[in-house]
C-alpha cells in the first residue's frame, strides 16, 4: 500500500503530466491506420495509458530550472510517446499479457500488431519532437536529439543486458545493477530535457539529470523488491525465467538458494510460503547491503538539488521523491 507521501507525490505528477498525456493520445489518434485491428488496438492501449510519469517529471524538472511547463508541452507528448513504444515492445519481450488487471495489448492482440504500434508510437514521438522543437526552440533540436538518442540507446542496452541474465541466477549482482542503472536513463532524459526547455544554467541541467538517473535507480529498485511481496508478479517473473533482484542476490548464499528454490517449486504458493520467501530474502546481509546502496543513492540525489537556488517547495518536492523510494522496504 503506498504511503501518504507517495500518493500526493503521485498525485501531483499526474496532475503535472496530464496536459503531456492527453496531448499524446491525440496526436498518435490523429496517425492514419488502415488496418482495422491495429486501430482497435490503439484505442484499447490509449484507454488504459495512465503513464503521466515522463512528461510529469519532465514539468517538475522544466519548473525546477526557472521555466513555464505549459510552454513546452508538445514535447512532454513526444516524450511519452516514445516512452510507451518502449513500453509496448518490452510486452513482447517479457510476455506481459496483463497490466492492472487488464490485457496488455500483447495479451489481447499479439506479438505482430504489439509491435507495429510500438512502431507507430516510436515513429509519432520522434517526428513531434522534432516538429515542435523546431517551433519552441530551433537552438535546442541538437541537443535535444544527442540526449535523447544517447540515453535511449542505453535503454536499449539495459533491456538487451536483462535478456542476458535470464535464467542466470548466480550471475554477479553487479551485473544486474548495472542494467538497473542502464534503464534508468529514460528517467534521466524527461530530466534532463525539462531543465533545458525550463532554460536551466548547464549546472543545473547536469545535476537535474543526475538526479532523474538516481530517481530511476531507486524507482527500479523500489519495483523488484515490490515483486517479492506482489504474489502475481512473483509468478509471471517466475514464468519468463526472470527472478526479482533481491531474490537474485539473496541466492548468492548457497544455504538460502535451497531455501528459496523449495518455496518457487511448490505449484502453488500459500500465504505461508510467500512470508517465508520475503523473511528469508529480506534478512540475508547481501539485500541488507542493496537497501543501504538504495539510502546512499538517495543522499546523493538530494545533494544534487544544492542547484536550485530559491526553489524551496520543488527542491523539498524533489527530496520527497527520492526518498519515498525507500519506503516500506
Amino acid at each position: 500500500m503506498p504511503s501518504e507521501n507517495t500518493k500526493s507525490l503521485m498525485a501531483d505528477l499526474a496532475l503535472r503530466g496530464n496536459k503531456g498525456l492527453e496531448y499524446a493520445k491525440l496526436s498518435i489518434s490523429n496517425v492514419n491506420m488502415d488496418y482495422p485491428k491495429l486501430r482497435e488496438a490503439l484505442k484499447h492501449y490509449i484507454a488504459n495509458w495512465h503513464d503521466f510519469t515522463h512528461a510529469g517529471l519532465f514539468s517538475l524538472a522544466c519548473e525546477a530550472a526557472g521555466g513555464n511547463p505549459d510552454d513546452s508541452v508538445p514535447i512532454q507528448a513526444s516524450i511519452a510517446m516514445v516512452a510507451a513504444a518502449f513500453d509496448l515492445h518490452d510486452d513482447i519481450i517479457d510476455q506481459s499479457e496483463t497490466k492492472n488487471n487488464q490485457p496488455t495489448v500483447y495479451g489481447k492482440y499479439g506479438q505482430e500488431l504489439t509491435l507495429l504500434l510500438g512502431n507507430a508510437f516510436l515513429m509519432q514521438g520522434f517526428t513531434l519532437l522534432v516538429k515542435s522543437a523546431a517551433e519552441i526552440a530551433p537552438n535546442k533540436i541538437q541537443k535535444t536529439i544527442d540526449i535523447l538518442k544517447t540515453n535511449l540507446f542505453e535503454v536499449g542496452n539495459a533491456h538487451a543486458l536483462e535478456l542476458g541474465l535470464k535464467g542466470k541466477v548466480q550471475a554477479k549482482p553487479e551485473q544486474y545493477l548495472d542494467f538497473v542503472k542502464k534503464k534508468a536513463a529514460s528517467i534521466e532524459a524527461d530530466m534532463s530535457l525539462g531543465a533545458i526547455f525550463g532554460g536551466g544554467t548547464k549546472e543545473q541541467i547536469e545535476a537535474l539529470g543526475q538526479y532523474g538517473r538516481i530517481l530511476g535507480i531507486l524507482t527500479t529498485l523500489r519495483e523488484e523488491f515490490i515483486d517479492v511481496f506482489e504474489a502475481e508478479e512473483l509468478r509471471q517473473k517466475v514464468n519468463i525465467d526472470r527472478l526479482p533482484i533481491p531474490i537474485i542476490i539473496a541466492m548468492q548464499n548457497s544455504n538460502t538458494k535451497k531455501q528459496i528454490d523449495e518455496i518457487l517449486a511448490k505449484p502453488k504458493m500459500t500465504k505461508k510460503d510467500a512470508e517465508k520467501l520475503v523473511e528469508t530474502v529480506f534478512e540475508t546481509e547481501s539485500v541488507k547491503k542493496l537497501k543501504k546502496e538504495m539510502e546512499d543513492f538517495s543522499t546523493q540525489a538530494i545533494c544534487l538539488l544544492y542547484v536550485l537556488h530559491g526553489k524551496v517547495l520543488l527542491r523539498n518536492q524533489l527530496e520527497l521523491w527520492v526518498s519515498s523510494m525507500l519506503e516500506d522496504l
